[in-house]
């Protein structure tokens, strides 16, 4: 019996979990060596995740998956990194589709703010590759491509590479390129390709600036996230994770890239959404201090509105779901499951029943399916708008 039955959800976030290497076989073989020695992709933590794939090859434990489907997370998943079994673990579940991310390439090895401006593209290229392939076995997973801005003139032509491979919507980062905004005009030529195919500008965390080390130094021992390292999420440095977002899509909206490209949806995916209606005041707040300003006398609307028009974000299974939709717009929220991350907890859809109990069943509907379609566009082939239509075609 699948976890979800009798209606559709979509899901807006799950993920692989590369094996160390992952990226080496779709690279360009003559960034290889540099790709290598710079991100040390081939050592770390090997016998770790020569023990995992290992384990996915034995009977006893395969036997369990389904049962297990929610439980088991990481590596552990079934389909975590094994393209065929993700099609199994995809009929476990039952979305009707779910957009596919990286895990090992969220940040782009921070390649891009070493400076390394060839090595960041082709292994963004790499990971197009990589996510499209993993992808390509059953269409209701749905490819993340990746985007970096920091080369305004190739941007757009990574991003066609990644539709004409198969990725159904373009991640960028959500911290600003080095040098210059995210708003800059040179880079409306993307956003041109993205609207015209009619697939989603996306960010997810990952993609952020993340708070500075001194914000750590308190005098006391580092605290150990839920992995066990000094390196991830605390309840610290969970504070910093929507700041990025914040800035750029304020310079997206107030330099008018969203009037300039109105048919465009933007998505912010597992960056947590309570911070949502406070942008939107805060925008329109800063529009009502500002309007002299030209730039902002020529927007098409006050920002929540234009917000509300393009922008669609999922919140954290830990947040209040009603009070986020009640407060920014019931067309703006969606349902993510974080598949098979550990933050997505074992049970994400009782989490986010219980939060939504007592609203409007449309309201529900938005959230777990209609808003996630809306986004989409072309992204999601017709078919699997509906359950009943992926098994009739």
């Amino acid at each position: 019996m699948a976890y979800v039955e009798g209606q559709t959800i979509h899901d807006a976030d799950s993920h692989i979990m590369e094996l160390p290497g992952a990226l080496n076989s779709y690279i360009d073989p003559n960034y290889r060596a540099a790709f290598i020695e710079k991100t040390g992709a081939e050592t770390k933590h090997f016998e770790f995740f020569a023990n995992a794939a290992a384990q996915h090859d034995d009977p006893e434990f395969r036997a369990g998956a389904e049962a297990n489907i929610l439980l088991r997370k990481n590596h552990a998943a079934l389909g975590s990194f094994r393209s065929q079994d993700r099609v199994a673990a995809l009929d476990h579940l039952g979305f009707a589709s779910q957009l596919v991310f990286t895990t090992a390439c969220l940040s782009n090895f921070g390649l891009e703010q070493m400076g390394e401006i060839e090595l960041s593209i082709e292994a963004a290229r790499a990971h197009n590759r990589m996510m499209t392939d993993f992808c390509s076995v059953d269409r209701r997973l749905l490819a993340t491509g990746y985007v970096p801005l920091i080369d305004r003139a190739r941007a757009p032509q990574i991003a066609l590479e990644a539709l004409r491979l198969g990725a159904k919507a373009l991640m960028i980062p959500s911290r600003h390129p080095a040098g210059f905004s995210p708003s800059h005009r040179e880079l409306d030529a993307l956003w041109a390709v993205a609207q015209e195919a009619g697939v989603p500008i996306l960010f997810h965390v990952g993609g952020e600036e993340k708070m500075q080390n001194a914000y750590l130094e308190n005098g006391l021992p580092y605290v150990k996230d839920f992995h066990g390292g000094n390196e991830n999420f605390t309840s610290l440095s969970f504070m910093s994770i929507p700041l990025s977002v914040w800035q750029t899509l304020s310079a997206l909206v107030i330099d008018g890239v969203f009037d300039r490209f109105p048919n465009l949806k933007f998505g912010a995916i597992e960056l947590g959404a309570s911070w949502l209606p406070s942008l939107m005041k805060f925008l329109d707040s800063g529009v009502a201090a500002f309007g002299k300003e030209e730039r902002l006398q020529s927007l098409s609307g006050k920002p929540s509105e234009i917000l509300r028009r393009q922008l669609r974000v999922t919140p954290y299974p830990h947040e209040d779901t009603r009070w986020i939709i009640e407060n920014s717009g019931e067309e703006m929220i969606l349902f993510s499951s974080d598949f098979p991350h550990v933050e997505g907890g074992r049970n994400p859809l009782k989490r986010f029943n219980d939060s939504l109990e007592g609203i409007d069943e449309r309201v529900k509907r938005r959230f777990y399916r209609d808003n996630f379609i809306d986004m989409m566009g072309a992204g999601l082939d017709p078919a699997l708008h509906d359950l009943v239509s992926r098994a009739a075609a």
